[in-house]
């Protein structure tokens, strides 16, 4: 394609055409070619070419790394929405190493929001539980999750950091869970969460909300997530009614 041959930026084009190259030739974590080569190649300044990465990079289409240059994001994690969700078993599955460190454990009083989405008294005591979820050693998401303090009373640090959550919550509390109501959206990522998840400011994320509910259709699991979106894509699967 004849570069500027269209009323268009020419580093949008430029991201048009590296986009198609994304889709069709190059495979996750490929080397892409230099600022210096990409100008020579198609007739730009390195200032276009500049944008057109930046532009690449915000879209999470790829990943810029000081020193060693840019190559193409991994976006193989898929998560299917319509099964049960566990980072752990998700990352195994594809041949990954999971990785939890928690950053914090500590008990909260419920705020209006946090009340209102869990079903609990504004001030009631939630165990909260901050960790940063990794894939062979990549950072992919941190997580908040609060539990009712009143279901969980003997509930330590030391028993997450060994073991998943759910099954803290099925085998040590016996609370069987029946369904976890999953919503998500694109955001930009907060400051403190660039800094844990090792992304620029202002790069896209994935907002989820995960409100998990045992047999009694009692909340016991409210979980508020931002995942990188240059690691992460969603698959719905929507079965035609028999």
């Amino acid at each position: 394609m004849a570069m500027g041959a269209r009323r268009q930026p020419l580093y949008d084009q430029l991201v048009d055409i590296l986009i198609e190259k994304i889709d069709h030739e190059f495979r996750a974590g490929d080397l892409m070619p230099s600022e210096r080569e990409l100008s020579e190649r198609y007739g730009l300044s390195r200032t276009t070419v500049r944008l057109a990465l930046q532009e690449l990079e915000r879209l999470g289409l790829v990943i810029r790394q000081h020193g060693r240059g840019t190559f193409v994001a991994d976006r193989s994690a898929q998560t299917n929405l319509g099964q049960a969700y566990s980072f752990t078993e998700q990352m195994r599955s594809l041949g990954r190493v999971p990785e939890t460190t928690i950053i914090e454990f500590c008990e909260v009083e419920a705020d209006k929001n946090q009340a209102e989405h869990m079903g609990v008294r504004i001030g009631e005591r939630l165990f909260k539980l901050k960790r940063l979820r990794s894939a062979d050693g990549i950072p992919m998401m941190v997580e908040r999750s609060y539990l009712p303090v009143r279901k969980f009373l003997t509930l330590r640090r030391p028993m997450v950091e060994h073991k998943p959550l759910y099954d803290v919550i099925e085998q040590d509390f016996q609370e069987q869970i029946r369904v976890a109501e999953e919503e998500f959206f694109a955001s930009i990522v907060r400051p403190a969460d660039a800094r844990l998840l090792e992304i620029a400011e202002d790069s896209p994320v994935l907002d989820l909300i995960r409100t998990t509910y045992n047999v009694s259709n009692e909340i016991v699991e409210y979980t508020l997530s931002v995942a990188r979106a240059d690691q992460f894509k969603y698959k719905v699967l929507h079965k035609r009614a028999e």
